[in-house]
């Protein structure tokens, strides 16, 4: 039984604050109501204990609901039994089944049972037809039996002679033959997720309401699970984490491959041979070694570990160690258990990408779906839906293609070489539309005229001269011949072993070799998006190898949009979800809450600064932030902060060449130096796989200044918006007692995938105020970057920090209006630098009203690895 003790509604493990209530009570509502909700709550809330409780209870109370409903029914029809004997109904237990067994289960078995009685019925009002013909069938069945005896045996006899002259294990590489040619869209049909992709099975009831959770990045996942686990529910929700096969496999042989498209490869493989082992319906072929299957796909190791996992809350890693305990796989055994779950935790992808979640088992029909971290949701679906192949690449499918098909012209049936030679066309098409011959070169290594195209689908299909090509049937064709994993498999095994020593540094090349069959069929797959929708970026530079094509998506919505459709509700929630619905031709403001913070507004100080120290107009235009003067003011306001900012300072560039060239003038300037008097500098890394040491010896240096002492009073960060460090990074306490913003970081506007996507809104969009819908795109992707970044300083409510706007066009009620509005509510604008200058400064001291040490709860402790290095202090 939940303990509601702290709170009459929704169970909590602590006494939540007033904007959590409200948060869970406004969800809650969503929910019942059958809504689309954008929720925003920043870090440090509690959001997402607010997601889980609110969400839960709704779960719980609606399950109730229909337990009662479902009794209600079962009472009235037990009155209908006794008033009429003749007509009983099954019920509990009659089929063998335990009365002991879940409500859920009872009324399943009660409602099939009546399916069932139904058809019977169907069947019993032909009966006399079927009579009549029954003798006619019989008459023919022998002579049928005996045709299809002949037809098997010259089957078997065609395959062995098939199957001769081939090597170990190229009987694999052949495509299987293609029977399906229907010009009709496929029926919706349920992947059997025991069997993999491609198994067409009857889809199954799902018997209760679930919830879908997804985020973007496996660590966001594992902290979701973690706090259900420390929540009152832990002990009555079944849950299961789905991931990728990269991050589920036990299989140490399949581990070692690496790459993920090998791993997915080799998983099918050896699925596969299990599959043909074990129905026995493999011909006869002459003799070669055994096929390899894998240990862990087993059925009863399978539904063991379906069964473990939804008994317990578990996370991807303790789904991995549950693997190793059952000898269950993992990544098989948690898809059996979606049917099952009441909460099925699962990355964008999975979920945002149609065939994904086909394959995956998951059905939405009526169903609850919650997007967190959904700040980038447009750029996500963007990315998952738009596709780019290099000429390289084009080349090299080509290249494998041809060779695939000289190798076994003589054993591939009529229809495979039809639609390989189409696919062969299709891929000449492409590399003439980059400026290739008509014999494509095997060095593709010429000179090209620069350039860059932009096209609709239908006029790139014209000029590449395709488009009397079924591009439904090729895409059709690839889904049910697997034939880019075939061609990469012969490929591969056509590669000469290299020695150990060059294995390690040829291993990269042979995937990238191996893999462009994968990148022609990703982007066929998104020429058959509407015309309207996408748009064909033709680049030219350099040799062909070095051209590309691109399909850009321009109406993510369209693909989005299914799932609103298909769902009960739909949660998108963020901790920084200001501007709403940037770049969605859809309506997705039903219902939208911005919450506010837990920390007090005196514990924050945003200050949009117009003017410097010397009363330099501070506007950084494109036109003007280069100039000696205004990167002099810039250096000036930043040498005063170090003088009374303590702890640390991150300042945010709009990009990393102007980082660069503001170095380089403070450099020569003597401005660098006096930073470095009062603070250590760093500045984020290019690489990823250096942010963890920059970001460590940053946190060591601020911690140092503080215990030790001396002429430096912590350290200052030059971090880029956009970049590595601008989002999903900590800087909490003294990591970040003041973040300042240079400039507005306005995109490209010259780049003609955004002009692009600017026409398309202003075509397709109403106005926005007196803003057409292009250049509102346009402020609100500036905006969004911008809370992003400032957002990163208050983690928690006992925190508290400064920020610095640098640029007067800050002060227009337009882009004010687009702040998080815990942190408008705040904001001061500044026409001059002294007044803004002893504000910093007051608050800087030990009279601040953050001074008071409010200690973080549990939940709200900030999950940067570098925020536990400071004990909370007071200056």
């Amino acid at each position: 039984m939940l303990n509601k003790t702290v709170d009459s509604r929704f169970p909590f493990p602590f006494e939540p604050y007033t904007i959590q209530k409200e948060f869970m009570e406004a969800l809650y509502r969503t929910l019942e109501d059958s809504k689309i909700g954008i929720f925003e709550s920043p870090t440090g809330t509690g959001k997402s204990l607010s997601l889980i409780c609110g969400a839960l209870t709704w779960l719980q109370d609606f399950e109730e609901r229909k337990k009662q409903e479902a009794a209600r029914l079962l009472e009235n029809r037990a009155d209908t039994v006794a008033e009429h004997p003749a007509e009983k109904k099954l019920t509990p237990g009659q089929d063998g089944s335990s009365s002991s067994e879940p409500d859920w289960i009872t009324a399943f078995v009660q409602k099939k049972a009546e399916r069932d009685l139904v058809d019977k019925l169907k069947v019993a009002s032909h009966e006399s037809q079927y009579q009549s013909r029954n003798a006619l069938a019989v008459r023919g069945h022998d002579e049928d039996e005996e045709a299809r005896q002949l037809l098997e045996l010259s089957k078997e006899c065609a395959e062995e002679e098939q199957g001769a002259g081939l090597e170990d294990g190229e009987e694999e590489l052949l495509v299987a033959e293609y029977e399906s040619d229907d010009d009709t869209k496929p029926k919706n049909r349920w992947v059997s997720c025991r069997m993999g992709a491609g198994v067409d099975e009857p889809a199954p009831d799902i018997p209760c309401i679930q919830i879908y959770y997804c985020s973007r990045t496996h660590s966001q996942l594992a902290q979701f699970v973690h706090e259900v686990q420390k929540s009152p529910f832990a002990e009555n929700i079944s849950l299961v984490s789905l991931g990728s096969r990269q991050n589920l496999c036990i299989n140490e042989e399949v581990r070692r491959l690496g790459s993920v498209q090998l791993i997915n490869d080799r998983c099918m493989e050896m699925q596969k041979n299990k599959h043909e082992k074990s129905s026995g319906g493999e011909p006869k072929r002459r003799r070669s070694k055994p096929k390899a299957v894998c240990p862990f796909y087993r059925h009863e190791a399978l539904q063991g570990l379906r069964d473990e996992a939804l008994v317990k809350v578990r996370d991807i890693e303790q789904l991995v160690a549950l693997g190793h305990e059952t000898k269950g796989c993992p990544y098989y055994g948690g898809r059996l258990a979606v049917p099952a779950a009441q909460l099925v935790v699962l990355p964008y992808q999975t979920l945002l990408h149609e065939a994904t979640r086909r394959a995956s088992g998951i059905r939405l029909k009526d169903q609850v779906v919650i997007i967190d971290e959904a700040h980038n949701l447009t750029d996500t679906i963007t990315c998952i839906h738009s596709s780019e192949v290099t000429g390289a690449q084009l080349c090299c499918a080509h290249s494998q293609l041809s060779q695939y098909v000289g190798r076994y012209r003589n054993r591939l049936k009529a229809k495979n070489l039809m639609y390989l030679k189409q696919i062969l066309f299709v891929v000449e098409g492409l590399v003439r539309v980059l400026g290739g011959g008509k014999n494509i070169p095997q060095g593709h290594n010429f000179f090209l005229f620069a350039g860059t195209e932009m096209l609709t689908i239908n006029n790139f299909l014209f000029k590449a001269q395709i488009d009397n090509i079924n591009l439904f049937k090729i895409q059709r064709y690839f889904e049910k011949s697997l034939i880019s994993r075939k061609v990469g498999r012969f490929f591969l095994s056509s590669l000469v072993v290299p020695t150990p020593d060059q294995k390690v540094a040829d291993e990269e090349k042979q995937i990238s070799m191996a893999s462009p069959m994968m990148q022609v069929e990703g982007f066929l797959f998104a020429l058959t998006n509407a015309n309207k929708d996408g748009r064909l970026v033709i680049q030219r530079h350099g040799t062909l190898a070095q051209c590309s094509l691109k399909f850009l998506l321009l109406n993510p919505a369209v693909h989005f949009a299914p799932v609103l459709k298909e769902c009960r509700a739909v949660i998108i929630a963020g901790g920084t979800m200001q501007p709403v619905s940037a770049g969605f031709a859809l309506d997705l403001s039903e219902r939208t809450l911005l919450s506010g913070h837990v920390i007090p507004p005196e514990n924050i100080l945003p200050i949009v600064l117009c003017n410097g120290p010397s009363g330099q107009e501070l506007e950084f235009t494109f036109q003007n932030r280069e100039t000696p003067q205004m990167m002099d003011e810039m250096g000036r306001v930043l040498a005063n902060l170090m003088n009374v900012v303590p702890g640390g300072v991150v300042c945010f560039f709009p990009s990393y060449e102007y980082e660069r060239r503001a170095l380089a003038h403070w450099e020569s300037t003597g401005i660098l130096a006096r930073l470095a008097a009062k603070k250590k500098i760093f500045q984020e890394p290019k690489k990823a796989s250096q942010v963890e040491q920059v970001l460590t010896e940053y946190s060591r240096c601020i911690q140092n200044c503080r215990q030790v002492g001396g002429a430096l009073s912590g350290a200052l960060l030059f971090s880029v918006v956009g970049g590595k460090m601008s989002e999903g990074i900590n800087f909490s306490d003294d990591l970040g007692r003041c973040v300042v913003m240079v400039g507005m970081p306005y995109p490209n506007i010259k780049s003609p995938e955004l002009q692009e996507k600017m026409a398309y809104l202003d075509k397709h969009m109403p106005q926005v105020g007196r803003q057409s819908p292009g250049k509102a795109l346009v402020e609100n992707l500036c905006m969004k970057a911008v809370n992003q970044s400032i957002g990163r300083a208050i983690r928690h409510r006992g925190d508290y920090a400064s920020i610095l706007l640098l640029d007067r066009r800050y002060s227009r009620p337009t882009t004010l209006h687009k702040l998080p509005e815990w942190i408008r509510r705040s904001t001061r604008v500044q026409p001059t630098f002294g007044p803004a200058f002893a504000s910093i400064r007051k608050v800087s001291l030990p009279s601040w009203p953050a001074a008071k040490l409010l200690t973080p709860r549990p939940s709200e402790s900030s999950v940067s690895t570098f925020s536990f290095l400071f004990p909370k202090c007071r200056y």
